[in-house]
């Protein structure tokens, strides 16, 4: 199985680097696991020979942006951009015009692709998204929005797949990215990478969203969630809420879809979660108390909406909610 792993000129190290490493382990425990399965080949493939990443770590190319044809998964990891301008500025560069013209150009009968982070960007600019489900870099989500709105974008996952197409999250979501793929080939491999380099994986993303910094302008949407955040102890009704902001119920649901991605309860659940994490990391206060003030009877009403939103383990960004003894 031939791979290919993109590489451009202020690469974010790390996330070539772990894609490599977890990828090159796989191949060495191959044998011992299961001959049988295909033969793991890494290939480096970018614009120029020798590509440098921002920590100043250097990387030789194996093969150019035109020797795509026999490969069977191309990876495209994050750019070493950290803002939207950066980012978008950077989808210009002749070097990322090239990598997106070869990405136009791969066969996704023939050739499976997979990108994290930023490296979604690359991907999305060839129109291959278009229709299909996809995720990356957390924070960008209002750009990557504005530029690619026929991208169903979903942030509540690490790593999405979508037919030929996988896509991941923020950039240490390239390990997780790395483990998706190996289970297509082999689900005793996968376990036994994981096991070796001791990866744990990381289902959803939204755990680590900080919903602050889901940045847009949008006159409407900033005063629902300043009424909102004005309001989590309290239950809410978005009619109500539609009111109180000027608007109608039907706008209101539009308009939080638009910008953000999510319902207006989506948004309201998302900024008790944050509340209660805030609360639980500086006060002695109870999970019980805490529920309360968010907006819930109880302290497993708090803990069934984490389940909800984080999956079936309930843990958020770092903090588990359990009941302290006071």
């Amino acid at each position: 199985m031939r791979i290919g792993i993109v590489a451009l000129d202020g690469y974010f190290g790390s996330a070539v680097s772990s894609v490599i490493d977890i990828l090159a382990t796989a191949e060495l425990v191959r044998p011992s696991i299961d001959p049988s399965i295909p033969e793991l080949r890494l290939e480096i493939v970018a614009p120029r020979r020798r590509v440098v990443a921002t920590s100043g770590m250097a990387i030789t190319a194996t093969r150019t942006l035109r020797q795509l044809d026999d490969l069977d998964l191309l990876v495209v990891p994050a750019m070493g951009t950290l803002t939207e301008a950066d980012t978008l500025s950077g989808l210009d560069t002749g070097p990322a015009r090239a990598v997106i013209r070869a990405l136009a150009g791969i066969d996704l009968s023939t050739c499976e692709v997979a990108a994290a982070c930023t490296g979604v960007f690359l991907l999305a600019e060839t129109g291959l998204l278009d229709g299909r489900q996809a995720t990356t870099t957390w924070f960008m989500a209002p750009a990557f929005r504005a530029r690619y709105p026929k991208v169903h974008l979903d942030l509540d996952r690490m790593v999405i797949a979508d037919g030929p197409v996988l896509t991941a999250g923020a950039a240490f979501a390239h390990v997780d990215l790395s483990l998706a793929l190996l289970r297509r080939i082999s689900g005793q491999l996968v376990q036994h990478v994981a096991r070796l380099l001791l990866i744990d994986e990381r289902p959803a993303q939204a755990a680590f969203i900080v919903h602050d910094y889901l940045r847009h302008d949008d006159s409407l949407v900033l005063s629902f969630e300043a009424f909102a955040r004005e309001h989590l102890d309290q239950p809410f009704d978005v009619a109500t809420a539609a009111q109180a902001v000027g608007t109608t119920r039907r706008t209101l649901e539009r308009r939080t879809r638009q910008v953000l991605g999510m319902s207006p309860l989506d948004i309201v659940q998302r900024l008790r979660l944050e509340r209660a994490d805030h609360l639980r990391r500086t006060t002695n206060l109870s999970t019980g108390a805490i529920a309360a003030k968010v907006g819930y009877a109880n302290a497993e009403a708090l803990r069934a909406l984490r389940r909800r939103a984080y999956g079936a383990s309930g843990r958020g960004s770092f903090i588990e909610f359990t009941e302290t003894t006071p």
